[in-house]
């Protein structure tokens, strides 16, 4: 528990919002496009598990815009 008490919260809360947020507008935009670059699970995954990482790529390299 001290290690909880010892995080500065006013600069990850606002992180963890912003990834937060990112993984909800990139996954919810991901489940309503028809074509991907690439395979649509892979991007499933990307976004979830490279954390803030994840969301950006897939809307700069994932998304097509056809």
């Amino acid at each position: 528990m001290e290690f909880l008490e010892s995080i500065n919260w006013g600069l990850v809360a606002p992180l963890l919002i912003i990834q937060l947020i990112l993984l909800i507008v990139s996954l919810v935009d991901l489940s309503r496009i028809e074509k991907t670059n690439g395979p649509k699970l892979l991007w499933v995954f990307i976004i979830i598990f490279v954390n803030i990482l994840g969301p950006i790529l897939y809307f700069v390299i994932g998304r097509r815009n056809h």
